[in-house]
Formats: C-alpha cells, structure tokens, sequence
C-alpha cells in the first residue's frame, strides 16, 4: 500500500506541474494571486560549442541584479540559457545577488557586474530577473550600432513612455564605459533608468529598438506579482528631490563594494556565476541607503 501510495503521490506531482506551468507564451488571463505563474522548464540546454565559427565572435555578459527572488531565478537561468543559445549567442549568465544590509540599489549592482564580468565578454544585457522573452524574434546581438532596448515601451507589459530604458537594455563595454555606468546614488526601486538614459544622450549614443515585432504586449512575460511581493519605494530624506537629478559624477569610477563569494553552478543544467556583493555606502552622501 505504501508503494501505491508513493506512485500515486508521484503522478500527482507530475500532473500539478503541468497544469501549473504557461510554456512559452503569456498565461490566460495574466497573473494568478499569490506566486507568479511559472514558465515550464525548457529542454536540456545547449552546450555553446567554443570553436564554432556560426555563433560568431562576441560573448555576452547577462548581468541581473538580484536580491531574494528564489523562485524568478529557477525560472530565468535555464530559459535565457536556453533562448540564447537557439540563437547562437555566446553568453555568460552572472546573478547580481546584493547580500548586505542597505537598501536594494541596481545601478551600483550592474557596475559592479560590468567590472567583474571579465575580458572575454565584450557586451552586457542588463536584465531584470523577472522579465522573459517570449519572441524569438528579438535580438540580442551585438549592439555594435549603439545602446538597443530590448524591452521597448511599444512592447513592454507595463512601462510605454518614450525615454524608458529598463527591462532589458544591450550595450558594449565600450559604450558603457563612455556613459561611466550608472548612477550609484539610487537606492530602493525606480528612476536609475531615467537617469541612465539621460547619461546615454549624453554621451552622444542613440538608442535603438526593436522593429518588426508584431507580439506587442505579449512580448515578455512579467513574473513579477505586487501583491506577492511589494517594492521598496519609500522616499526618505532629500532622496525625493535628488531622484530626478542628474549624477554628473559617479558611476563606474566610484561604486564601492566588495565581492564575498563567488561560486560558479547550474541551474536545471544551464551555468551561471552568482556575485555575492557588499555594496559600501556613504550615509553623508546619501543617507537614503538604509531603511531607518
């Protein structure tokens, strides 16, 4: 009776993650209450050969910021792995993972993935762990012609005004070396892409974005659930005035921080590199970085 039991138990499991799990495209309906609706686990994925002359000679460093998103990682690693690899893209996927005790800061997080991520990767994707591409069509290329926005207003599920740059954003480590990253100064969520954008004009780069793509708002699927899990948006201090000016100073040459661990694993069989980061902050420069 126990065996029966057990294989009972076993099928049950098996039937539940089919039934729950979207596949490749948007779940009816959008979002369910409570956990976001997963996508199902992709095939085993592909090896990038390293001497295979049709995938081309760029490498492209993921960089994700990430702090406690168990669940969005197991879903994100083994499908970007997978989904670009069907497109011949050499790639390295490096988790962001902020282990200190300031509040979240993305920006600083993405300069510190650039400077980590090495000599053999000659582009970056700053990419938000909640976000999956649905559409083979979109590229991930190397940008060679300038900044391209991946997740455009005209196809992003929540963000469409004209000068937004978030999501998923491909630049070369040239270019992004000339905009001297990001702004360190935001911490908790939001406004570090407007500022960015700002420093891309700036630099006298051009932002381009995807054409031909007819998925609109069906694009990408958003795993992120605000009732599941809520964003830090308070604004303490002078942080509200300051959000909106432009950080004419630091970036790249000023981001503190060091890096506790790094640990090279795979998830579902697709390899990635967790960064545990400790960012430095200066309260007196902004006092904004903790929560008291």
């Amino acid at each position: 009776p126990l065996f029966l039991l057990a294989l009972l138990l076993g099928f049950a499991s098996l039937l539940w993650l089919q039934l729950s799990c979207s596949g490749e495209g948007p779940s009816p309906g959008g979002q369910h209450r409570g956990v976001p609706r997963q996508p199902c686990p992709p095939p085993a994925p592909l090896q990038p050969p390293e001497e295979e002359p049709s995938w081309g000679p760029h490498r492209l460093a993921l960089l994700v910021p990430f702090r406690e998103r168990f669940e969005e990682l197991l879903a994100f690693v083994p499908y970007m792995h997978r989904f670009l690899s069907k497109k011949r893209i050499r790639h390295h996927i490096f988790i962001l993972n902020q282990v200190d005790h300031f509040r979240f800061n993305r920006a600083s997080l993405i300069n510190v993935g650039f400077l980590e991520s090495g000599n053999d990767t000659d582009y970056i994707a700053m990419h938000d762990v909640d976000l999956l591409p649905l559409n083979e069509h979109l590229d991930y290329s190397f940008p060679e012609a300038g900044p391209f926005h991946v997740a455009s207003p005209e196809l992003h599920p929540l963000y469409h005004y004209k000068t937004y740059v978030g999501g998923i954003l491909l630049l070369t480590k040239q270019h992004y070396e000339l905009c001297n990253g990001m702004s360190n100064r935001f911490w908790g969520w939001g406004r570090e892409d407007d500022e960015f954008y700002r420093r891309i004009k700036g630099a006298g780069l051009q932002v381009r974005r995807p054409s031909g793509i007819t998925t609109g708002y069906e694009t990408f699927q958003h795993l992120h659930d605000p009732a599941w899990r809520k964003r830090d948006q308070k604004r303490i201090a002078a942080q509200k005035q300051e959000q909106f000016k432009v950080d004419r100073e630091g970036g790249l040459t000023n981001v503190r921080y060091r890096i506790e661990s790094r640990t090279d694993l795979s998830v579902a069989g697709a390899p990635c590199t967790v960064l545990n980061i400790l960012l430095d902050c200066d309260t007196n420069e902004t006092p904004w970085c903790t929560f008291g």
